[in-house]
């Protein structure tokens, strides 16, 4: 007797754990103060959304260096402080691993004179109260984080969003 393709139906599916047969995608988020109670923002669209501002790591280049290149200004190079969080997530074929970068506070017209990477959005200025408000809410939860670990001196590991460990980090 063969089996049916009623009986082959009725079997449970097996899962199978996500593999990663592709190489992650790595990327850079910048947190860039703008005197003592402002960020920089990406309005990636023109009309209103906004984002932090982002970049992609190419391979044998630190996430220090990759904010250099996605914020770059004509005067100086951007004063990027430290990484403050770097979160991994399991995407179904591929891990997505991004770097939270902080800069030192800018001034108004250090940070005019920034260009971004993609010249379709438009970089602006906002209050932090009014930029965690505006944010997709992922975004609100790490900027929140990044925030946070910038101003205890810590660095925050995540995955799939969660934080997994907070370490110190000695001033230098």
């Amino acid at each position: 007797m063969t089996p049916t393709a009623n009986s082959a139906a009725a079997l449970p599916r097996s899962r199978v754990p996500y593999e990663n047969w592709r190489p992650p995608v790595i990327g850079v988020t910048l947190l860039v103060p703008v005197g003592a109670d402002e960020l920089l923002v990406a309005d990636a669209t023109g009309c209103g959304d906004i984002v932090l501002p982002t970049g992609s790591v190419e391979n044998d280049e630190s996430p220090e260096q990759a904010a250099q290149r996605a914020l770059q200004g004509t005067r100086r190079d951007l004063p990027v402080l430290r990484q403050v969080a770097v979160n991994q997530v399991q995407m179904r074929r591929r891990k997505v691993i991004s770097h939270l970068v902080a800069t030192h506070p800018l001034t108004h017209e250090d940070a005019a004179d920034l260009a971004y990477r993609d010249p379709r959005a438009v970089l602006r200025v906002l209050p932090t109260g009014q930029a965690i408000t505006e944010l997709p809410e992922k975004a609100q939860a790490r900027l929140l984080l990044g925030l946070q670990a910038l101003a205890i001196g810590v660095m925050a590991y995540l995955e799939d969003d969660v934080v997994q460990r907070l370490e110190s980090v000695l001033a230098s």
